[in-house]
Order: structure tokens, then sequence, then C-alpha cells
């Protein structure tokens, strides 16, 4: 498996210490990860590079473990739409990848990246000879339903600025205090896609937040009632990290 040179600024091979830290492969020994990272490249890759087409077959499993990825779907008259913007730990067309069929969406970097990259040939003859990572796979498509589940279930249960609250809280999550300063991980324009709303809405909705101690000054966003803003924008207690692609 040779990535296109022209779009990665460097190719290795993934270290089985860094696909310990790779949720999907956590529950897998050592033995089967270097398995793994036989059929596997870590790429770095610039901003806006195109990592797989609509329509092409699903030749790779992308991992990111560095950066932010788009994935954006074209529909027949040319309309285009960012669908999932994919946060490092998150992964990619595995479900195509595991069915064998044409990629639904586009995925390019918003941000330089560093990605590991399946092999699907090779994948595909390691799961039937470990089912430990049938296992692990079978169990991070089922965490892909229950995320897409749960954003169906905001876009129909959630107004945008509650939406736009539970992103924030998200982003938060560490920190124990009442208040919290954080950066926006990607531009509006792409908040606005993950958010499933268009950018006008996007900045009613940050000014509606505003009553509930939300304070912007470009990309970043302060947080001044972490209590105010949970009650308002009533965020799963379910863990909200996987994300559907």
């Amino acid at each position: 498996m040779n990535f296109p040179s022209m779009l990665a600024t460097s190719v290795r091979r993934p270290s089985i210490d860094l696909l310990r830290e790779i949720q999907i492969f956590q529950d897998l020994d050592d033995a089967v990860r270097g398995r793994v990272a036989a059929v596997s490249e870590l790429l770095t890759v610039p901003q806006d590079t195109v990592l797989c087409r609509q329509g092409e077959p699903a030749d790779r499993l992308f991992i990111l473990s560095k950066g932010q990825v788009a994935l954006s779907n074209t529909t027949p008259n040319g309309s285009l739409a960012v669908v999932e913007v994919i946060s490092p730990g998150g992964y990619f067309v595995l479900a195509t990848v595991l069915a064998r069929l044409p990629l639904l969406m586009t995925a390019h970097t918003a941000t330089p990246s560093e990605l590991v990259a399946v092999d699907s040939a090779g994948l595909h003859a390691l799961l039937a000879e470990e089912p430990a990572l049938a296992t692990s796979l079978m169990r991070a498509e089922a965490m892909d339903f229950q995320a897409l589940v749960r954003q169906v279930c905001d876009l129909k249960l959630r107004t945008t600025a509650q939406r736009l609250g539970c992103y924030l809280l998200d982003l938060s999550k560490d920190n124990a205090a009442g208040s919290a300063s954080l950066r926006l991980p990607f531009d509006k324009r792409l908040l606005a896609a993950r958010l499933g709303c268009r950018q006008e809405n996007l900045s009613r909705a940050f000014a509606a937040l505003r009553s509930f101690g939300v304070e912007t000054h470009g990309a970043r966003v302060i947080l001044h009632d972490i209590p105010s803003l949970r009650a308002y924008a009533e965020p799963d207690e379910l863990d909200r990290n996987q994300q559907p692609a």
C-alpha cells in the first residue's frame, strides 16, 4: 500500500505504542496491534489534502491522530455540504471499508493532520484470522450507530443554540470549575456544518447564548456560567465523543 507522495509530507509505519492509544484498538494485545501496524501507514499531510473521494472504492480505514478532517457529500445537482468534522481519536469510512462499498463522502484535512491509514485488503485478511479485532470493530460500528442516533435526536429535539451549548460544554468537560476559556478547534463554517445549521443561524445561536454566560472573541470562547449553560442546553449524560462517519 503506497499513499500518493504528493499528498503526504511523511509516510511511515505506525508504532504499536501509537495503536495502543487508539480507542478501537485498545482491547487488542500487542501481537494483533503489530499485525495491524504491518498493513497500515502513518501519514502526515498538510491542510486541504483530499484523503478520499465520494464514489471511490473504500481502500483504507482512516484513524485521525492529530488535526481535523471534514467529511462532505455532493448531491447530483452539485450542492455540497459538510456532514461531519472528525477530531483526534476519531475514525471514518469504517462501515464502507467493512462492507466493501463505494465511499459516500469525500474527506479532506481542515488543518495539518496526522492519520493512521489501514489498508482495506489487509484489514479484511486480519479479520478472518483475529476474532479480537473483529469484535473491536463491531463495537466501533455499534458506537457509530449510537452516535448517529444521538445526532439525529439532537437535530430533532434541540434548537441550534442548545446544540451549540452542548458542543461548548463538551469542549470544556475537563474543566471542573464553573467557568472556562477555550478555543474553537476549527472555523465557524465547519462548526455550523458540524451542528447541522447555516452560518447565519450559528451567529444567532452564539447571540442567544450570551444570556447564559457565553462570550466570544473570534475563535476564543469564554463560558462564564457553566451551570446555567448546562441547565439550558440539557446535554446527554452519555459520552458524546464517538463520531459517526
